[in-house]
């Protein structure tokens, strides 16, 4: 009975990843299509606008509050802005337009949240590595200190964004005023994400405050392990694993609510 059982979850795991790959490959050409540089505006667009976040905070000499280089932490800062503030975009919205897909016996929601969501992470840290590689082949970062220490934060920031996006995403097909609010909200909580400052700066009062939003702990992270000694980090991983945990238990109950809607489904 085991062996059946185990079969059966592996074919389970199985079909979803071919269910996922091939929603993958058609949400690439939907998006990005075969003209231009096609799919490689996956990692580009990206680049281009921490390319340009970089270039205005260094010709305005942006102050924040670090001796680092404006240029590195404009790298670490806004790249990681791209994780949890487009990845809700992608979902919130995402069943309409691919509801007739719903009708195949194998496609479910939870897929096409996670191709989106595949693809935008794929597009972020390409374009995070590519980046690093360019300012650092012309000496404007220095090689970071920690890679896995990076890692381990860049990680962190992309189960962040998922399960923030599968929730306002599942959110969104109960309500309509989740695309209305997410907007205006991303915006408001960009200043508080610690892309554009150092919370080490802060008072004690008011970097307790910003260290309740979990994506300012993975930025501290991804710098600690980027600049190291030369950075004062502030962080509690224990503590951005739980809210994203919580952020992931109730993306699935909102999940299983829908699709239980045979609308949805």
């Amino acid at each position: 009975m085991s062996q059946v059982r185990g079969a059966t979850l592996a074919d389970s795991l199985h079909i979803q990843r071919r269910v996922i790959g091939a929603l993958l490959l058609r949400e690439m050409l939907t998006r990005y299509g075969r003209h231009n540089i096609g799919f490689l505006w996956l990692f580009v667009e990206p680049m281009l606008f921490t390319i340009g976040v970089t270039i205005v905070w260094s010709s305005l000499r942006s102050l924040h509050g670090s001796s680092l280089p404006i240029a590195a932490f404009a790298l670490t800062g806004y790249s990681s802005v791209l994780l949890w503030r487009n990845m809700p975009g992608r979902c919130i919205g995402a069943i309409k337009p691919n509801a007739s897909l719903m009708h195949h016996r194998y496609v479910k929601v939870m897929d096409v949240f996670l191709a989106r969501l595949i693809l935008e992470a794929m597009g972020a840290s390409m374009s995070f590595i590519a980046l690093s590689i360019f300012f650092l082949s012309i000496g404007l970062v220095s090689p970071p200190q920690d890679m896995l220490l990076v890692l381990e934060g860049w990680l962190m920031l992309i189960w962040f964004g998922m399960s923030l996006a599968l929730f306002l995403g599942a959110l969104a097909e109960r309500s309509e005023l989740v695309d209305k609010f997410w907007h205006p909200m991303a915006y408001f909580l960009f200043p508080m994400s610690g892309a554009a400052i150092s919370v080490d700066v802060l008072s004690p009062s008011v970097r307790d405050f910003f260290l309740l939003f979990p994506m300012v702990h993975g930025v501290e992270i991804v710098r600690d392990g980027y600049f190291g000694s030369l950075y004062n980090a502030h962080y509690d991983i224990g503590y951005m694993a739980l809210c994203c945990l919580f952020l992931s238990l109730a993306a699935l109950i909102q999940l299983r609510i829908i699709s239980k809607d045979p609308d949805s489904e």
